[in-house]
């Protein structure tokens, strides 16, 4: 009986073991990255991973078009405020929301939606993590097709005036997202 929880206990360090590596692994394919923004009174983070298009059709291929994407890969892309924030023309409090999107060919959906899952999708059906009921906000912007190629998916923030633009930009399709404070 020794003999056999000895065994067992060894096959299951060796499974989470080789399950732990795994992650590690896959997840160097689509390093983690932080954009933060911290000016004028905003304090806003967005943690999210950062596949790369490795000559793939991405929007309409990969990301199919109107269904929701957990926005990133790995795990869930999250969005964090300190302080309550106008996003297009609605109130965002401030929190952590998971942020997921539902891209089209000429606009996206945006949505942060709490709470945060603890997978970006859900196993095995391979779609997003989404709970509709618990959307904070949607707001819908246009998708801008761009002649440059941007090879690995990447958040950033960009400042004008009392105007912040959080930017989305992957294989040739960009979008813009207006944040202003509350």
């Amino acid at each position: 009986m020794k003999k056999l929880i000895i065994v067992v206990g060894i096959v299951i360090a060796i499974v989470g073991g080789l399950f732990i590596g795994m992650r590690i692994y896959t997840k160097s394919f689509s390093p983690a990255d932080v954009a933060t923004y911290s000016q004028e009174g905003m304090d806003i983070s967005v943690r999210y991973s950062r596949p790369y298009k490795k000559n793939r059709v991405i929007f309409g291929g990969l990301v199919p078009y109107d269904k929701v994407w957990r926005t990133g890969a790995n795990e869930p892309t999250v969005f964090t405020t300190e302080t309550d924030l106008v996003i297009g023309e609605k109130t965002l409090l401030k929190g952590s929301y998971a942020l997921f999107t539902k891209p089209g060919e000429d606009s996206w959906e945006i949505i942060f939606n709490q709470p945060i899952p603890s997978r970006g999708v859900k196993i095995p059906s391979g779609e997003a993590a989404r709970d509709e009921a618990a959307d904070a906000l949607v707001i819908e912007v246009s998708a801008i097709n761009t002649q440059n190629v941007f090879d690995q998916f990447t958040i950033d923030f960009e400042s004008m005036h009392n105007e912040i633009d959080m930017v989305m930009m992957w294989d040739q399709t960009m979008v813009v997202i207006p944040i202003t404070l509350q």
